[in-house]
């Protein structure tokens, strides 16, 4: 134990309300001031998601299909460790999207700007490590928090970690398809929601949707859905896979493995060095 660590420590245990002793984590809105500071010293890494709150996901899908993917996962690594979760990022960069509604920080800068303020005051706070969790892939709302994340390691010596959708899928998660392809509202995300908000899926409105075959060529290509028929990219639905064939039984088997993916690269990031004049 660090000097000087005892008793934030003992403020912590003492002070954190009564529904939240059960729990080794903390959501960093339920807490006091005192309290905050104390779990922010304590804790070994605070989880930022970007987690949109109204996008689209095809005609059959809620709107917040992101954002209760973000809550269920957060809700496991405040279950099963000591972390501290702050309020998401609700709104943010999302053009291939942009033709449908939704809300959106339209400008990469800005939302840049956005997430890099709340992730230094997290790091004024007290936070020690930073997980950016994207409920995006990497190559789409992955890419403007990279940024942030490496500037933050560099200006601040802080430890930052993306942690992307695609990075917590794995063979397992991937044998549970049937589609021909998919990675929007298709059978997989369907079946998750199936299992975490049925009240809120429509399948009678369920349509598969292929779009382009994927390029067989190396490169970044970026992906949109349009909503121009001029445009190769156009999509009638904003689907691409095949949501018909979801089931909530896969939904729980597929969030069962993002959950374990999840906390693995929580428990190993909770090690990893600080910079140079952090302790």
């Amino acid at each position: 134990m660090r000097q000087g660590t005892a008793v934030p420590l003992l403020l912590m245990f003492a002070a954190v309300p009564a529904g939240a002793a059960s729990t080794p984590g903390a959501y960093l809105g339920d807490l006091s001031w005192p309290e905050a500071e104390a779990r922010l010293e304590a804790a070994p890494l605070v989880i930022l998601a970007f987690a949109p709150g109204a996008k689209e996901h095809g005609p059959h899908l809620p709107l917040n299909a992101d954002a209760k993917v973000a809550e269920y996962l957060c809700a496991r690594a405040v279950e099963a460790l000591p972390v501290v979760v702050a309020p998401s990022i609700a709104h943010g960069w999302l053009p291939a999207f942009r033709a449908f509604p939704g809300t959106e920080v339209a400008d990469p800068a800005v939302f840049m700007k956005y997430v890099d303020s709340v992730a230094r005051s997290l790091i004024r706070s007290g936070a020690r490590r930073i997980v950016f969790l994207n409920t995006s892939i990497s190559k789409a709302g992955g890419l403007p928090l990279s940024i942030v994340a490496r500037d933050l390691r560099a200006d601040t010596g802080i430890p930052t970690l993306v942690v992307s959708w695609d990075d917590l899928e794995n063979d397992a998660y991937r044998a549970l398809e049937t589609q021909e392809r998919g990675g929007h509202a298709d059978e997989i995300e369907t079946s998750i929601h199936l299992f975490l908000q049925p009240d809120l899926v429509r399948m009678d409105r369920a349509v598969a949707d292929y779009g382009r075959p994927p390029p067989d060529y190396p490169g970044y290509e970026p992906g949109l859905f349009s909503r121009d028929r001029r445009d190769p990219a156009y999509s009638d639905s904003g689907v691409y896979g095949d949501p018909r064939r979801a089931t909530a039984e896969k939904g729980k088997q597929a969030l069962a493995i993002l959950t374990a993916q999840w906390l693995k690269a929580l428990r190993g990031f909770s090690g990893a060095p600080r910079g140079a004049g952090l302790r």
